[in-house]
């Protein structure tokens, strides 16, 4: 049974700044500890045998300077990789391109916290949902990790779904988006801004009608 609200706890989430060559840009950051050696943790996010063992399938050369694509959702071209500690890639789905960089860092040797960032233009998209858009999927690939390191077991696709579809997942989600925009605020945003997106983002994450504002 997954605690809900440990799993939300779990995370440290954090809206910042970034500059792109197209414009202004905001970088989310999810932090997380893992009881895992770094390898571990490294392995499980960069193995294309494990990844779909708590993510999605993957195929690509997972190098640097090799594409890969995740089935059903985005592909991209890593830019850097510097085992067991770090890599960067570009995030690109339906046209638009982001930007991912995953950090590790041992706190023991069997503990590893990870950060992950991930950049995105300040553009439509972020002023209709604003860092839940990008951050909620993120806190369910972090809790589908977790729950393959910790057993060492794959997840179960249909039983991660059934659980997105039930009360306790839309009240994660709900939870999660509702954390983003607290970070949104954190970093200077309008309160009636950050919640009206984090109302749009929980409509759009459990199938609720989103509130009509002014």
């Amino acid at each position: 049974m997954i605690d809900v609200v440990e799993q939300i706890n779990t995370t440290h989430r954090r809206v910042g700044p970034a500059e792109l060559e197209s414009g202004a840009g905001r970088t989310c950051v999810l932090s997380r500890s893992y009881d895992a050696a770094v390898e571990d943790v490294w392995d499980a996010c960069t193995n294309p045998e494990r990844i779909p063992r708590w993510f999605l399938p993957v195929t690509g050369e997972l190098r640097a300077g090799g594409r890969f694509q995740l089935e059903g959702n985005a592909g991209g071209t890593i830019s850097r990789c510097d085992p067991p500690h770090s890599f960067a890639a570009t995030w690109e789905y339906a046209g638009d391109i982001s930007w991912i960089e995953l950090r590790l860092s041992a706190e023991s040797a069997e503990r590893t916290r990870l950060e992950l960032h991930h950049t995105v233009p300040v553009d439509n998209h972020w002023a209709q949902f604003g860092p839940g858009a990008t951050g909620v999927g993120w806190d369910m690939g972090l809790m589908g990790l977790g729950l393959h390191i910790s057993s060492g077991e794959a997840v179960d696709p249909q039983e991660f779904m059934a659980f997105m579809g039930s009360d306790d997942g839309r009240e994660f989600m709900t939870l999660s988006a509702r954390r983003w925009a607290e970070a949104h605020i954190a970093d200077g945003a309008d309160e009636a801004t950050a919640t009206a997106m984090q109302e749009r983002t929980t409509a759009f994450y459990t199938g609720a009608e989103a509130p009509v504002t002014e």
